[in-house]
Order: structure tokens, then sequence, then C-alpha cells
């Protein structure tokens, strides 16, 4: 096991949205994971993280190595600076947050610039707001409640970072270089030298008698500033990608070159900098802070550390872009998260309309699905099988046991004494939890396709096999399960649920369908909904309605008549992942990857003239899933047009092994399954290009 540990109660900003196309009721939402990663602050044993679409996330980094989310508050940016115990975020506007609390920040003060506000630095009781209009503002925060605008100027082109040292501030002007502004009259700021670098100056730090310029693709500028009315170029390093946050430590420069990671520099002797080491991050370096030995970056999907005691050899410590909720369900009072490759986590649902994340435990594999039964959780972890974890304080929740399946765990279902595991290839397997500390396999069932659903009922599992359909399987004696019939289902049987006399299996791209199994040994599909506008992956049932969560959307469907499943009531999201979704009581609970949804569902609206959602606004690639994969995974993008479409996997080396798409494509989300039975153990990429869009994401198979 990787690491169990509390997470201190708090409450995540609870917001409620509306899009004029929906008809159900989101109450609340945590954001429970963030990317678009631009700045981080660190003071003390905390990091301040500042994103575009996730706002401030708050991270406890006492321990580098496990560092824990603690609070956010809801506006982020394109910078942060903090001082004592405020944080300042400039997002268009400069927001005062008081952040003595990282559980609960609170904005105390506001300053509404004329224009966007790009960049925040503070010292001593004035904060230096450089916006895109070409300002530099200077704000008197003695009281953080009340910001007051003192002074400003003209900086002649925009302002993409600020550094303070003594009576002048560096201002990173994006297409005329570094200007220095004297303040030591706060209410006159006064532009006094200017160098403008051959780049396009995106970031500075100021050391002694020097300031460092992340000058975007001329590298590294080192510029002398002994006489800050004539800066000019001492020395200058071309990095291999484009430059733009620099932190200065010591005797090295850290710049933040996007493509090219982190490249830390000897600037030992300012006039001959040389590259002494680097760390390609696998994402867009855009900032680095450096405190003690460690290197903090905000590259852009996510914040990472590295451990920079050697500048030589910076190594990763960790990474951390909060949690990805996969699937959910409802015990009591809590909702018992899937959450991928943060394991179990945990939130208070006793007033649905302010969920309260409030544990987590960490599993060694990738949480797929989770079962709860007393006071135990039951993970099913990827290819770390079956975890079960104690639940009785969900506030730290411990592993106390553990049986490593000999497949992909996918999906999980408790009955009686026994777990039963939906593991891919492997299968069926039944496992005795009599004692959780010690879960034995008794029994398994080998299925035709790849086991990624069950559901249980009576003597019989219900087994979703991918393209070989739903399976059943008589389970009476635990220890030999049979199978006793199928029922061929299109394109992918994926996540089951049984109610009745009925299973429904979603379906992916064929939607949900609907099979009586009055008589298991007769299987027989007797209603389908197939309007869904995403991939059907993940179901519940409560009385007479099927909740469909769908990629992009919450689908309630009335199945009142089997065979006519009817659709009154959904929610659309472009910017989700709805993979799992949960009800209990009045209310359904989504796991939208991002998000962890919870709606409000006593009266269902009917749905009248009802058009399908749009089609995403942006293209964007979507997550391998499973990654790891054994050799079948999913991938899958999204148009908001129709265009041509090249759409191909890559090996470590650049080969390409696979052509998965290479045609004109409707606007919408595209799903299809990649099968890597034929290569390889190994790293590969998938890319999709379009138009002028190329983006690229990585998956492991592993045999």
């Amino acid at each position: 096991m990787k690491r169990c540990g509390i997470i201190i109660l708090f409450v995540l900003s609870s917001i409620v949205i509306s899009f004029a196309q929906d008809s159900l009721n989101l109450v609340a939402r945590l954001e429970t994971s963030w990317n678009s990663v631009n700045s981080i602050a660190v003071s003390g044993n905390y990091a301040y993280v500042s994103t575009n679409s996730y706002g401030l996330r708050i991270v406890n980094v006492a321990n580098p190595d496990s560092p824990v989310e603690m609070g956010y508050y809801y506006s982020g940016g394109n910078d942060v600076a903090v001082s004592g115990n405020y944080a300042y975020v400039a997002s268009g506007d400069l927001h005062v947050v008081n952040v003595a609390d990282p559980a609960h920040p609170v904005e105390v003060g506001h300053f509404s610039a004329p224009s966007y506000t790009r960049s925040v630095a503070v010292s001593g009781n004035f904060a230096y707001v450089a916006d895109n209009s070409s300002n530099l503002w200077v704000l008197n925060v003695a009281n953080p409640g009340n910001p007051v605008a003192m002074g400003h100027c003209s900086t002649i082109s925009d302002g993409r970072s600020v550094a303070v040292s003594g009576y002048y501030a560096y201002v990173a002007c994006e297409y005329c270089g570094l200007c220095v502004v004297d303040i030591s009259n706060p209410g006159s700021p006064v532009v006094v030298g200017n160098y403008d670098t051959p780049g396009y100056a995106y970031g500075v730090a100021v050391l002694g008698s020097y300031a460092y310029v992340g000058d975007y693709d001329s590298g590294l500028c080192v510029v002398n500033v002994v006489d800050p009315a004539n800066p000019f170029e001492e020395g200058h390093y071309d990095t291999p990608g484009s430059a733009y946050g620099v932190a200065v430590s010591g005797n090295y420069a850290y710049v933040a070159d996007y493509y090219a990671g982190i490249r830390v520099i000897n600037v030992a002797d300012p006039a001959n900098p040389i590259e002494t080491g680097y760390y390609d991050t696998p994402g867009r370096a855009k900032d680095v802070v450096v405190s003690d030995s460690y290197a903090f970056i905000a590259d852009w999907y996510d914040f990472r550390i590295l451990d920079v005691a050697n500048p030589g050899n910076p190594v990763n410590v960790t990474h951390y872009n909060g949690v990805h909720i996969f699937s959910v369900t409802v015990s009591g009072d809590y909702a018992y998260s899937a959450a991928y490759d943060k394991g179990l986590w945990v939130a208070d649902v006793a007033d649905p309309q302010s969920p309260m994340k409030v544990g987590y435990c960490d599993t060694p594999g990738y949480a797929c699905a989770v079962a709860v039964s007393e006071n135990h959780a039951y993970v099913a972890d990827g290819y770390a099988g079956l975890r079960a974890l104690n639940v009785a304080n969900p506030e730290n929740p411990v592993e106390v046991g553990y049986y490593d399946t000999p497949g992909y765990a996918c999906a999980v279902t408790t009955s009686g004494d026994y777990a039963y595991v939906a593991d891919g290839d492997s299968g069926l397997r039944v496992v005795d939890v009599t004692s959780p500390a010690i879960p034995i396999e008794v029994g398994y069932y080998e299925s035709p396709g790849f086991a990624n659903g069950i559901a249980v009922s009576g003597d019989f599992a219900y087994v979703g096999c991918g393209l070989e359909g739903l399976r059943v399987v008589n389970i009476a004696n635990p220890a030999n399960p049979v199978e006793v019939s199928y029922c061929i289902i299109p394109n992918w049987a994926a996540g089951v649920v049984v109610a009745g006399d009925y299973a429904y299996v979603a379906a992916q791209a064929a939607g949900v369908r609907v099979v009586s199994i009055v008589d298991p040994s007769q299987p027989v599909e007797v209603g389908y909904y197939d309007e869904s506008y995403g991939w059907a992956y993940g179901l519940a049932v409560s009385n007479d309605y099927v909740y469909l969560a769908d990629v992009n959307s919450l689908r309630v469907l009335d199945v009142a008549d089997p065979s006519n499943p009817t659709l009154v009531g959904y929610f659309y999201d472009y910017y989700g992942g709805a993979y799992g979704v949960a009800v209990s009581g009045d209310y359904a609970y989504l796991a939208n990857w991002h998000y962890f949804d919870v709606f409000d569902c006593y009266q269902e609206a009917p749905v009248s003239n009802f058009d399908h959602p749009q089609p995403p606004v942006t293209c964007s690639l979507l997550p391998a899933y499973p990654n790891p994969f054994n050799p079948i995974t999913t991938l899958g993008y999204e148009l908001p047009t129709t265009a041509h479409v090249n759409f191909s996997v890559y090996d470590l080396l650049g080969r390409q092994v696979a052509i998965l798409k290479d045609n004109v494509e409707q606007a919408g989300t595209h799903q299809m399954t990649f099968d890597g039975s034929q290569l390889p153990s190994g790293i590969y990429f998938y890319q999709l290009q379009t138009g002028d869009f190329t983006e690229t994401r990585k998956m492991l198979l592993i045999k």
C-alpha cells in the first residue's frame, strides 16, 4: 500500500449549476481534480496552486513525498503570491484570501483593476499587480480586507511576471523585455529602465545585482541591474524549450521551460550560465518555486515536486492533481468513491447539498470500483486486485487485507460472505471475505471476453463481458461457478445492475439494454435506450428509474415499462467524465471524473421537445481506460465540428503501430477499443490530429 492517511475535514465549495438544456437539479459539486496549473507559491508547509478552471488549491507539503490537499478557493487564475496569512490571487481582478486556516480559505478583500490582472508580487504592506493593458498597479494592503490603489504606471507592454527587490519592481513585459520601476514612492511609480530582451519575457526573478528573465524561445537572459536605470545583458543560455517562470537559489537558476521541463542553470558566473541538470516533466512547465532542497513545479496537468539537493540531477519526488472519481457507492451518511490512482475517497453526505470530503486511503493500483458491506469497503484495484479496507471510521479508512487477483479487477460487488470481482481477462473471481484481513479465493469462472461489470442476485451472478455480452453464472456453490446462459449485447457490455426480473446493461455506444432474467437460463433482451449522446458506462436503479452515467451526462430513464425505457431527466456537462452513479433516497451521486456531483431527483422533470446537447466546444483527447491495460483499453476524443481525424498509436521510438482513424468524423464524443495483444509490453502514445489541433497521451501495456 502506498499510503493511508486522514484528510482534515473541510467543506469544498458547493455550487448550483444550471444549463439551459438541463432538467436535473445539480445541488452540489465538489471539484475533486484539477489541471491547467499556472502558478505556485510556497509558504511554510503549504503550496498554493493557482489553476485556470479549478481555483486556488491549498496543498500540505510538510511531507513532500505525500502531499495532501487541504482546502480550495473557487477563484484561481494566472498568478498567486502569499504573505503572512493571506494569498493574493491575480484572476481578472485581485482577490485577497485569508488562509490562516488552510482548510477553509475565505476571501476578505478585492481589487477591481480596469484591465485583466496577470501577475502579482507582495512586499511589506504593498501588492504590485501587472495587468494586460501594460499597467503596474501599487496597492496598499496594510488592511488586506480593503486593498487601496496608491498609484500606477505604464510598463510599455503587458506584464507577465513581477518581482520586487528593494525600491524597485522588475516586470517581465512580454513584448519589450525587462522593465525596471522605481517604487520608492508608492503613489507615483516610475519606469526608470528597460532592457529589450531578444525573445518574449514571461518570467522574472531577482537575486543580488541580477534579474533572471524567462525569455520564451530565447531561453534564460541574465540582466545586470546594478544600475537600475541602465540594465544590460550579462549572460544568456538558450534553453531547448520555451522559458516561462524562473526561480533562483544559491548559484542556480531553475527555468520552467514548457515542453522541455525544468532546466537547472549554473549562474555562479552570470556572464557564462551553463546547464548542469534537467528534469523533463510530462506536462508543460510554466512556473517554478524553490524552497529548501525542493523545486515545486506548475506543470499544467499537475503540481510536481522535485528533489534538487543535487542540482545536477533533479529527482521526481511526486506529483499531485487531486483525485479522479471513477465510481461511487453510498452507505449510510457516506459516499465511497473509487478514485483511480488515488484509491478510496470518502465524502460525508449526511447533508447531500453540502457534501464534505473527509477521508481517503491510497491503494497500490488503480481503483475502478468499490462495494461496501458493514464496516468494510472492498476496492477493485486494477492490477492490485481486491483490497479490503476498514471504514468503521470513515475519516481514517485503513487497508486490512487484500487478494491479488490474476487479472485486472474492474468491478466488485458483495453478497453474504463473498466478494465477486469482475477481473478482466481472468473472468469472475469469487473471494471469501468472512475475514476481511485474509480474503481467500474459493472459486472462479473463466469468462469469454473481458469481465468489467458484475451484479449478483440470488444464486446468480451477471457478468458484463465486453464483446461477449452478458453472461449468467450460477453461484449457488461459490466454489464452483457455472455459466448457465448468455445474452449477446450490441457493442460492449460494461456496467450491470439487476432489479427484480431485469438486468440493465450499460453497453457503451449502444446505450442501455434491458434483459429479462425471469428465467436466468434464457435471458432475453426486451428493451433498450440508445439515444445517449455519450457512452454508457455506469448504472444505478431505484424504483422504476435507471440512472445512467454516459461520459458526458447523467440521464434518468423511466423503466416502468422495461420494453420502452423513456428519458425523463438529464444533466449534460462537457467537461466532466461521468463513469459511475449511485442513488440514495431522493439524491443521485455522480462520479464525474473531475467532480463529485449531487443531484436532487425528487421530481424528474419531463423532457419535452428534447434536442441532443450541442457538441463539445473544443477538441480534446480523453484518458485511456483502463491504463495500464492488458491487452484492451478504451480510447476516445471529442470534436466540436465535423472534421478529418487522424488517430494513431505510436511506440516509445515514435514508430506508428496502429491507425485507429483516418477519415472524416462527425462532431461529438467518439470512443473505441484498442487491442494491444500483438504488441510487446511497454509505453505507448496515442495521438489525435485534426486541423491545427494535436494532442498526445501516454498509456502502459503490461502483459
